[in-house]
Parts: structure tokens; C-alpha cells; sequence
């Protein structure tokens, strides 16, 4: 297939097929040209979009470097990508892109006594990091995208950070490179003596073209550099011709870094490495606002020589206060309208303290005065710096709904000129309308960050933006500053360069890129002959995306299912490996496409606003349903995700207009519909379980019903919880009494595991409550919303609302024991329902477990002391949802030494680990953290886990171990001492019986018979 496509920066004459099989036959990688692909690397983290001609994921450097001879061979255009967070541009483009970070992440050497190690372009920073603690060592340079920025992106964009106070920015880490260029000349580059760059131009060939044009170049525009390179700790803009000098030593490597794919590829690198400081602590001052801090810098860093100076101001503050996110770090911060973050290191405490104090003391202040606050706390301080690296995320979406846009996001000064520049900014955003972007960054070296609420959207908008552009162009130059002071050039600042540099030093730039890339085939379009600032917008006034008509109301954006998927802005913390849930299917392949961002990717091309999307076929796309069929549905990405991206909401939405009218996958009827089997299991448990437990049966029936083989079906009690309650027959409490709670009767706790809401019964009775349980029938339709059975849904939850009624007008309190039943009453039900009040109200109401034991219980009462050591996983829809603070405080109330896993996703997720389809990744997931952790909990601490699904998990996952709920942990310390070992054994569950297997044989016969009758009476109407 030919594609024609405009030239220049583009693939025009580029035969997509021959150059997709060509890949493929001589690539040891997986190759992608699918629409599916293509729109997941479609964008970066900015205001960009360039459709990519395909992807090539290598399984190593070698085959990376094969990729590239191919394209040279088929002049395709090339893009090098790491962690794909660029904010300039660099990393969307109309070419082959060349994944690394699936593959290609190792750490090849470390010479500790040299404090140097060999890495390949795709490891991330922070596994770096874990790898080179055994050597006390790390990487200095520490960007906010830290948890999954890639080396080679940090190379390629000459990353910084706040550590960059103290350790430089990448260009000066880094020691060596192996570089590829366009053309295949493969070589070591780095620093270059006379006699070394002497001997390379008398060998001749390619490579000497190379050295000897760049020596030419350097010499003859050597006055130019010095005069024209801004003399700033933060200048990222252009092309490092200064490190050519020879004042700088003739240096290739660093002349390299921040060239941004345009140049070279990046096989691997030798960087320098840096001690990990033994001790640090913090100090936090406040001032006025924003401007005051910045006329503090420099008084600051005379005195000190800080290893971090960061800010914030008080609009992100404020942000952070509306959004309810970093909420801790808030409260820790001292007096003031903006807040400068001064962190030191040292050999000891003693050290630490010293600087502080002598930095205090010269600034006049003392750890008294209210506009300070010290800390020696590590955990602390990561929550505050953490909350200066989350600006991004919280200015992006403010609640006024003006979204907010890079393109002058990190323009940096020196120090010392820093506060006038910030008072002739915030001028510049009022003269255009763009009233108080918050203003924060790494200012001890007079970077600024900023986003800004630009208009992308119309024609007098964008063209605001370019004016802008250009005028905060002219004013950082004004002050001798960088337009860039560490995202780089890319598209949003390339072509700005004349600005800055002037036409020689740009002419320079456009020598080097035609040494290196004659043809421009790498990464066109940045730095060197630019797009324009305006052009390839992700948005832009010829943007019309379609309208979709929605289950959901999506509350929190304004209604409307497109700007919910615009959400996602690329920060691309989904693609982190360690911490907190956000994404367990992307922990588990290391696909793009099965990350948060990359969903979201595709479901902005299926909304179809451009003429070249790559998804045309609206909610029918099997490109958006294939990338969303990995998505656990866990909500990890609702807190998570910086933004707030919902993708487990977005797919529910998706499937419910995808099978429309359509036949859908066999685990949805079996699954989707659990609670009314359940029902319907009330009939003949003990025979349900035999058919489910006999062989042949049970692996008939897996088949027929979309089930993975190696499940286990759980078992269904004998007696409902409801059944023992109604049993119990007591009268009903006065749901006016404030004492009154209606304890919510869940599927899984009411039919599997009854024992647990009767535990719950316990303990609620012990702290004063008056338990009420409602008998009708009651569902909050969890698996019908998880599996996109929409329509169902709402029925089911209109039915409940109604069934509540008289609790919900006495406004009693409900309290859940499963938390993905209580999130669905906290915030899906809400949304799906925005219109009723009803709704709204049981919203309201509704409690987890401790929340109600820790904030209602009548005064005076206390939980029983376990004094007992927990392993504890929470499940994600409360730590998504409900957050989980207050069972933290009820187990140390009760004794509980709590470690609360931080592993992520347990990997069942409801239906999905249950699904065959998805078997293997569930236990990929599970196997990354919670069941190696629970396999090493001793034999005398807890398992405690509230969600069915991580019990199951756990249980079925080859731990040995039975989870409880923390219910009947609090109900066994009402009964005195547990028992020393595996206490989980004194807990109640279903168990099969030995004479099961008859009865699933009689059950099995009297079926067939059943159905066989059934059949002879449809054929005989129908005769």
C-alpha cells in the first residue's frame, strides 16, 4: 500500500507494506503498524499530535540498530522514544518510532570504585536507582517523571529535576555515548583530545567527515558560542555547541545530549554516578507570594549551597486544596502566600542541622518563626517535595474548568534576576487574558514551570497563543534566559530559536543537523527547520470531534465523554512499576497500548475531531476495544493518575455502546449476571457447589462460560447471610435512631462468605450500633457496571434506591463491607444517576467499615486489642475511591501492627481474573507483588485483605494462606487471644463435602433430564 503524505517532515513516498514487512523479516522485535499502535504513540505529553507510520518494539540494542539500516534503506523518517512525557514535541512524530523501554532496559556494568555505569536507552530512572543502591550510588540528575522517564529520554531531552541543584543537568552526568547515526556509522563518542580528534580524521571515511565538520564548525563560530549561549545553570534550548569548545574539551557525548532524536540514536550510554547522600533534611520557608520567594534565591544561595531549591506558589496550593490532593503536605506547610523547599544533605543529623541553622540565621529567621518549618523526617519531606513534583498533574485541570496548556512551561533566567522576571510574566498573562497560571518550579536555578490557559481550540485562540509564544520569547531572552530550562526545544520552542540565539548560532544548528542527517530523516521537524509553533496541534480550530451520547454524566467534566478522555495530558505516571495501583496491565506487558495514557490515546482518536484519526469506527472500534480488554477495571488511575483519569468508568461506557445489539462475550452473562445465580443458588446450594466442583462438570461449564480453567468457583454458602439474619428475628430498629446502621448485604459477603458480615454484626453490636439489614432483594450492580451492562445496571440500582427509601429519608447511615460495592454507592452509582436525588443521597450515607467504627461510634467504646502483626492488602476501589486512613487508625487502635502492601493490584479484579482470556495476565500482576509478599508474612501475623477478589486472589494464588476480612478479626478479638498460628483458621468458610460428587451426579442427570423435557415440549408447540 502507498500512502502519499506531505514532505518535509513527513513519510510522502513511503511504502507503508514493504517497509512493515522488510521490518519484520529482519528485526528480532515485534513491529506494528497497526491503527491500534499508531494512535497509542500518537502523542506525547504535549499540545502535539503526529499520527507515527508504525512502531518497533526491539527485544535488543542489536535489533534496535537493525531498525534503523532499515529505514535508512526505505528513507522513513525516525523517532527514538523513551517514556514518551515530552512536552515540547520531541516525541510524536509522523515516523518509526522506535520504542526502547520494553526491551531494551538493562544495566550493563557498574565500576563503583569509578562511579560510572554502561545503561541501555530504554531503563527507567527510578530502576536504576533500586539497582545501584546496593552500591550506595545513583544518578544525579532526578526528574518529577522519575518512576518512568527512560535514560535515553533524559539524554535526549537533557533532563534536570530539582537534584539538578546540586548535581548538574544530564549533559554533565553523562561520560560517554554509543551513537548510531542515520547512515550507519556506529561508534563511542566522548570527550576528544587533538592527538584522538587527529587520529580519527587521518582514518577517513564517514565518521572522520563527522569530527572533522564539527571541528570546523566549532572553530569557526567559537565566538559566537561564547557570546550567544546564555551563562544560566538551566540553558536546555538548542544544540550544546559549547561542549565542542575546546575550553570544554572537545566533547561529542555532551554535544549530543538534548539533540533530541534529530541527530543520533542513543544504543547505550556511560554516565557518571554520584554517592547517595547519607542524610538530608528539609526546610520550608514562606513569603508573601510568588515574586518575594524569587527575590529570596539568591540570598539564599549565597549563603548555602542547597541540594534542592524548589517552589511553589499559592494558587497550586490552592489547587491542591479544591482537587483534595497532597492534602498532608499542605497542612506541614508554614505561614505564607508561596513557599520556597530548601533541602540540604550531609554526613550526619549534626551537619544537616548546621546548614539550616546558619542559612536561617543569615536569612534573619529562626525554626521558631511561623513562616518556617523544619524537617528531618524523610517520609515527610518525599510528601512535600512529591507535592512540588505533582504541578503538573494538579494545575492541569483546575476545577474552574479552564484547562491549562504547556508550550511555556519551563522558560529558566539566572537566579538573580529571577523575581523581576516573574513580575514582567504574570504582566505578559494579564495582557492576554491569561489570569494568575500558577507559577512554581526548580528556582534556585531560575527554572519556571508553568501551565497556562490557552485557548487551542479556535482560531483567535491559537493565534493568541503563537503572540504569546512569541512575546514571552523576547522577554526571556531580555533577561539573558533560556527559552527552555529543561523540557528542550522540540516543536513548542524550535521555532523560537532565532529569538534566542540569533541567525548564526541557528545556521550553526542547521550545519550540525545536516552533518549528521542529510536527508532529515531523523526526528524532523525539531530544533532544525521547526514546524511551527501552531501547527500539528493535538487540538487546533480544525479539531471537530464527534458527540456521543452517554451513560454516564460525568459530573466532574462538564457532562461531556470527550472532555473526560482529554483528561489524560501524558505525564504518563501509569507507566511507573513500583507504588501505588496505576497500571497493573501495563506492570504486566509493558505496552504502551495497555497503560492509562495509551487508552486514553485511542479513545481520543475515536472521537474523531481530525481528518487523519486513526479510529473511525466509533464505539464499534476494535482497535479501542482491544486496548481496553487488559484494563482491569481497578480505578487505580481515578486517584492515581495526576489528572484523574477514569478508565475503569470510560471502559464500562465503551462496552455498553460496543455490544449494543450485539451477542457479548460468554463471561459477561456468566460473570456480569453473578448476583442473580447467586439468587437463584438459594434453590440447591450444596448441589450447585457439587456441579461446580465435579471434574467434568465444573470443566464444561468453566468452557461454556467464558472461565478460566485453573479457577476455582467459590463456594455458596448453605445459609445466605439474609437467610441467618431473618432467622435471627429481631425487630427492625427505628431507622430514625441515630444508633441506627443498615448493614449492606453484598453478593459475595451475603452467598460466599456469610461468616464475614456476621462478624461485622458483632462488632457493630459491641460498639452501641442497632443493626439493621434490608431483606428485599438489594444490589448495587457492581458486575453489571464492570462488564458495560449499562442499561441493566441502572435498573438494578433504581430497584435498590427504592427498596432503601425509608432509610434514605431517615437519613441512617449504610455501611459497606466490600469496598468495590461501596465505591460503586460513592461514585458510580452518582454518576450514572446524577439526576437522582435519591442516589445522591445514599451517597452521602454510605460508609466503609471503619469509617463508621472510627468516626460514629457511640463515645466511650473501644476495639478489641489483637496485638498482632497484618499483612494487609488493600483493595483498589477503596484505595481509588474511599481512600484508606481509617482502617489504618482502627487497626492501630486495635492492636494491629498493619504492613499495608504497597504492591499494587492483587490482579483478580472481579470478572477479569476469572476470564480466560485474562488468566495469565491476572497472576502476571499478582505475581509482581502481593502474593510474593504474602507468601513471607509469618504463620502467626494476619492476612487481611476486605475485597473478595484479593481474598480469592491470595487464596487461589498458591500463598497457603486464608485472608480475612478485617471484620472478623476485630469479631475474634471479641473471643479473647488469637490462636499463635495461622489464626485465619478459626474463620468460617463454605467447604465442599465428600459425598458432593454423588450428588453432582444425580444433580447432573436430573438436569439433563430437566432440559431434555423442556426441549420436547418447545418442539412439540412448535409443531
Amino acid at each position: 500500500m502507498q500512502r502519499a503524505r506531505d514532505g518535509g517532515a513527513g513519510g510522502a513516498g513511503i511504502d507503508d507494506a514493504a517497509l512493515a514487512a522488510r521490518l519484520r523479516a529482519r528485526v528480532r522485535g515485534e513491529v506494528r503498524f497497526d491503527l491500534g499502535s499508531r494512535g497509542a504513540y500518537s502523542t506525547d505529553g504535549s499540545n502535539y499530535r503526529q499520527v507515527p507510520l508504525g512502531v518497533v518494539v526491539p527485544y535488543d540494542v542489536e535489533a534496535g540498530a537493525e531498525a534503523v539500516a532499515v529505514c535508512s534503506e526505505f528513507g522513513a523518517p525516525l523517532l527514538s522514544r523513551g517514556g514518551g512525557t515530552s512536552l515540547g514535541g520531541q516525541a510524536t512524530n509522523e515516523a518509526v518510532v522506535i520504542d526502547w523501554t520494553k526491551y531494551c532496559h538493562g544495566l550493563v556494568s557498574v565500576d563503583a570504585d569509578a562511579r560510572t555505569c554502561v545503561v541501555e536507552p530504554g531503563i527507567v530512572l527510578d530502576d536504576l536507582s533500586r539497582q545501584l543502591s546496593g552500591h550506595g550510588l545513583m544518578f544525579g540528575p532526578k526528574p518529577s517523571t522519575h518512576s518512568h522517564c527512560s535514560l535515553g529520554g533524559m539524554i535526549g531531552n537533557n533532563s534536570c529535576g530539582g537534584s539538578a541543584q546540586a548535581y548538574g543537568k544530564t549533559v554533565d552526568n553523562v561520560r560517554r555515548l554509543e551513537i548510531l547515526t542515520y547512515d550507519g556509522v556506529r561508534c563511542w563518542v566522548g570527550p576528544t583530545s587533538e592527538d584522538e580528534l587527529a587520529g580519527i580524521v587521518a582514518q577517513g571515511g564517514r565518521r572522520a567527515e563527522l569530527y572533522e565538520g564539527l571541528r570546523e564548525l566549532s572553530l569557526r563560530c567559537a565566538d559566537d558560542i561564547r557570546r550567544g549561549f546564555p551563562r544560566i545553570p538551566r540553558r536546555v534550548s538548542g544544540y550544546n555547541l559549547d561542549s565542542l569548545l575546546p575550553e570544554n574539551g572537545f566533547d561529542l557525548a555532551r554535544a549530543l545530549v538534548g539533540s533530541e532524536g534529530t541527530l543520533v540514536t542513543v544504543l547505550r550510554a556511560e554516565l557518571d554516578l554520584v554517592p547517595v547522600p547519607p542524610f538530608e533534611a528539609l526546610v520550608v520557608l514562606g513569603y508573601e507570594d510568588i515574586c518575594a520567594a524569587a527575590d529570596e534565591v539568591p540570598q539564599i544561595l549565597e549563603h548555602s549551597s542547597p541540594q534542592q531549591l524548589e517552589a511553589l506558589d499559592g494558587r497550586m496550593a490552592q489547587l491542591m486544596r479544591e482537587e483534595r490532593s497532597h492534602l498532608a503536605s499542605l497542612e506541614e506547610l508554614p505561614r505564607g502566600g508561596s513557599w520556597l523547599l530548601v533541602q540540604f544533605s550531609g554526613e550526619d543529623r549534626e551537619a544537616v542541622d548546621r546548614l539550616i541553622h546558619d542559612l536561617l540565621a543569615a536569612l534573619g529567621r529562626s525554626p521558631d518563626d511561623p513562616t518556617v518549618a523544619v524537617s528531618e523526617d524523610p517520609a515527610r519531606e518525599q510528601r512535600m517535595l512529591r507535592a512540588r513534583e505533582a504541578g503538573l498533574g494538579v494545575t492541569a485541570r483546575p476545577p474552574d474548568e479552564r484547562d491549562t496548556w504547556g508550550g511555556w512551561e519551563d522558560s529558566a533566567v539566572s537566579p538573580e534576576r529571577l523575581g523581576d522576571y516573574l513580575r514582567d510574566l504574570k504582566a505578559l498573562f494579564a495582557e492576554f487574558g491569561y489570569d494568575h497560571p500558577s507559577l512554581y518550579g526548580h528556582f534556585g536555578q531560575g527554572c519556571v514551570h508553568t501551565r497556562i490557559p490557552f485557548d487551542l481550540k479556535s482560531a483567535p485562540g491559537v493565534a493568541a497563543f503563537r503572540g504569546f509564544l512569541e512575546r514571552a520569547a523576547d522577554l526571556v531572552t531580555s533577561y539573558g534566559g533560556s527559552l527552555s530550562g529543561e523540557h528542550g526545544d522540540g516543536q513548542a520552542r524550535g521555532e523560537l530559536l532565532t529569538r534566542m540565539f540569533g541567525q548564526t548560532l541557528v545556521g550553526a544548528f542547521g550545519e550540525v543537523k545536516a552533518l549528521f542527517d542529510p536527508g532529515n530523516r531523523m526526528n524532523p521537524g525539531k530544533v532544525v527547520a521547526p514546524a511551527r509553533v501552531d501547527e500539528h496541534l493535538r487540538l487546533g480550530a480544525q479539531w471537530r470531534p464527534e458527540s456521543h451520547e452517554t451513560h454516564f454524566g460525568y459530573p466532574g467534566d462538564g457532562g461531556s465523554f470527550s472532555r473526560a478522555v482529554m483528561r489524560c495530558v501524558g505525564v504518563g505516571n501509569c507507566r511507573s512499576r513500583h507504588g501505588g495501583v496505576m497500571c497493573p496491565s501495563y506492570r504486566a506487558t509493558g505496552e504502551e497500548e495497555h497503560s492509562t495514557r495509551g487508552r486514553a490515546r485511542l479513545l481520543f482518536e475515536m472521537l474523531n475531531g481530525h481528518a487523519d484519526s486513526v479510529v473511525g469506527d466509533g464505539w464499534r472500534s476494535t482497535e479501542v476495544k482491544d486496548a481496553l480488554d487488559l484494563c482491569l477495571a481497578c480505578k487505580g488511575c481515578k486517584s492515581d493518575c495526576p489528572v484523574g483519569v477514569d478508565m475503569a468508568t470510560y471502559k464500562a461506557e465503551f462496552l455498553s455502546h460496543h455490544y449494543e445489539g450485539r451477542l457479548r462475550p460468554a463471561a459477561h452473562y456468566s460473570l456480569g449476571w453473578l448476583p442473580l445465580w447467586a439468587r437463584l443458588s438459594r434453590v440447591a446450594p450444596r448441589a450447585v457447589n457439587a456441579l461446580l466442583r465435579a471434574p467434568a462438570l465444573a470443566r464444561a461449564g468453566k468452557a461454556l462460560a467464558g472461565v478460566a480453567r485453573e479457577r476455582e468457583a467459590p463456594m455458596f454458602a448453605q445459609r445466605s447471610f439474609v437467610q441467618w439474619w431473618t432467622a435471627r428475628g429481631l425487630a427492625e430498629p427505628d431507622p430514625a435512631d441515630p444508633r441506627t446502621v443498615l448493614l449492606w448485604p453484598d453478593t459475595f459477603s451475603n452467598y460466599l462468605q456469610p461468616a464475614i458480615a456476621k462478624a461485622a454484626v458483632r462488632v457493630l453490636e459491641d460498639a452501641g450500633f442497632r443493626v439493621a439489614v434490608p431483606t428485599q432483594a438489594v444490589c448495587c450492580a457492581l458486575t453489571w457496571i464492570s462488564t458495560g451492562q449499562l442499561d441493566t445496571a441502572e435498573r438494578v440500582l433504581r430497584r435498590t434506591v427504592t427498596a432503601l427509601r425509608p432509610w434514605i429519608e431517615a437519613g441512617t447511615k449504610v455501611v459497606g463491607l466490600e469496598p468495590s460495592c461501596t465505591a460503586v454507592f460513592r461514585s458510580d452509582a452518582p454518576e450514572l444517576l446524577p439526576d437522582d436525588a435519591d442516589v445522591q443521597r445514599l451517597s452521602r450515607q454510605f460508609r466503609t467499615f471503619s469509617e463508621l467504627l472510627l468516626n460514629e461510634a457511640p463515645e466511650g467504646w473501644r476495639p478489641p486489642s489483637l496485638g498482632r502483626s497484618a499483612t494487609v492488602q488493600t483493595h483498589c476501589h477503596q484505595h481509588a475511591v474511599m481512600r484508606y486512613d481509617a482502617d489504618r487508625e482502627l487497626m492501630r487502635r486495635s492492636g494491629i501492627d498493619a504492613d499495608v502492601l504497597d504492591e499494587g493490584c492483587c490482579g483478580l479484579a472481579g470478572n477479569f481474573g476469572f476470564e480466560r482470556e485474562h488468566y495469565s495476565v491476572s497472576m502476571k500482576v499478582a505475581e509482581q507483588g502481593v502474593l510474593p509478599a504474602v507468601r513471607e508474612t509469618a504463620t502467626s501475623s494476619l492476612v487481611l485483605a476486605d475485597g473478595f477478589s484479593c481474598r480469592t486472589q491470595i487464596e487461589q494464588g498458591g500463598t497457603g494462606r486464608r485472608p480475612l476480612h478485617l471484620a472478623e478479626a476485630l469479631a475474634m478479638g471479641l473471643d479473647g487471644p488469637l490462636p499463635a498460628e495461622h489464626p485465619e483458621e478459626r474463620s468460617e468458610r463454605p467447604e465442599p463435602r465428600a459425598r458432593d460428587g454423588r450428588l453432582a451426579a444425580a444433580a447432573a442427570l436430573g438436569g439433563g433430564l430437566a432440559a431434555a423435557a423442556a426441549l420436547t415440549a418447545l418442539l412439540r408447540r412448535r409443531s
